[in-house]
């Protein structure tokens, strides 16, 4: 008798260890956003508390990617990756858009000058970085492994994900074209990917999917030859074009840029009315505050204001047509 229960414990327990073993953490593009204010817009998705606080210790140079970046540790022990050259407002702006829809977006800020001590001799930074460690207009990201690591194991693209032919999937193809973000490389770039999967450290452990670097937005999208970054003029230029019409439920747009067939076609009005429920809740005051926390001059805070609510007022333009159309 205790032998026949000894082994039914036995088997339960190893069932249990086998379900454990079994069991996959869960996969997460977008949550609700919940109530978000001015002040998420000037702080981003880390929050005033995990700004960059002097001073900045130099760790090394990183070589990863196109721009000059280097990575340093601040007063408060936290480990940053600066980044400078063209992309330093885009990449900060983006993230706060995206945190404002529910997606994920890492901590980033700009900075608009500082001092890094330490700094050893640079190659790509160096005419970014004085020889006493001066800097200035560099944008911040938080590498916080404690509580969040990138699983580089891990790799997804537009055609390979679990979200296909979801809301919140396209909704996230919609916020790309909405910032002309041209440079959507995935997996199928392997090492250059654009897109990332991040492991939570702490229970329940999600993996959280995102866009990594929004830095080759906010300008004109296009071909090698038209396409910019941060620049208002050419964003608004585009701005006319960004929602061309709708067939059959369908919206054509006038978006181009890397994988762009995958990431603009067969996203329907439905698609579009599910992302306005937070884009249109989206307020001038709050857009601006953004901008400038991205480190954006005033005449370019009123004009990428002006084509980015012109953008939201296309999307709902299509939504309300529909809907009368019924």
């Amino acid at each position: 008798m205790r032998r026949t229960c000894s082994a039914v414990i036995f088997g339960c327990v190893s069932t249990l260890a086998l379900l454990a073993s079994d069991a996959r953490p869960t996969a997460v593009l977008w949550e609700p956003p919940g109530k978000i204010g001015v002040a998420d817009w000037i702080w981003g998705p880390g929050g005033e508390q995990r700004a960059p606080q002097p001073p900045f210790q130099f760790i090394s140079e990183d070589f990863k990617g196109t721009n000059p970046k280097i990575r340093v540790r601040d007063a408060k022990g936290d480990q940053w990756v600066v980044k400078f050259g063209g992309e330093r407002h885009s990449d900060v702006f983006a993230p706060r858009l995206l945190h404002a829809c529910g997606y994920f977006g890492q901590a980033t800020y700009f900075v608009a000058n500082g001092v890094v001590t330490g700094v050893t001799e640079l190659k790509r930074a160096k005419p970014f970085v004085s020889k006493n460690g001066r800097f200035e207009y560099a944008r911040f990201k938080l590498r916080d492994r404690k509580s969040l690591v990138h699983a580089e194991d891990r790799a997804w693209s537009w055609v390979d994900n679990p979200f296909l032919r979801t809301h919140e999937l396209s909704g996230l193809k919609i916020l790309v074209m909405l910032i002309s973000n041209w440079d959507a490389k995935d997996a199928r770039e392997d090492s250059n990917s654009n897109l990332a999967v991040f492991s939570e450290q702490k229970p329940p452990g999600r993996l959280l999917y995102a866009v990594d670097d929004w830095g080759s937005s906010m300008g004109k999208w296009g071909g090698f030859f038209e396409r910019d970054k941060w620049d208002a003029a050419g964003y608004q230029k585009q701005t006319k074009d960004f929602v061309k019409g709708v067939k059959a439920g369908v919206i054509d747009w006038g978006y181009e840029g890397k994988h762009d067939e995958d990431i603009k076609n067969g996203i329907s009005v439905e698609d579009v009315r599910w992302l306005l429920q937070y884009l249109s809740a989206i307020s001038d005051e709050e857009l601006s505050a953004g901008l400038r926390a991205s480190g954006a001059s005033e005449p370019d805070v009123a004009s990428f204001t002006r084509s980015i609510r012109d953008r939201i007022r296309q999307l709902e333009n299509i939504s309300k047509t529909a809907a009368a159309r019924r």
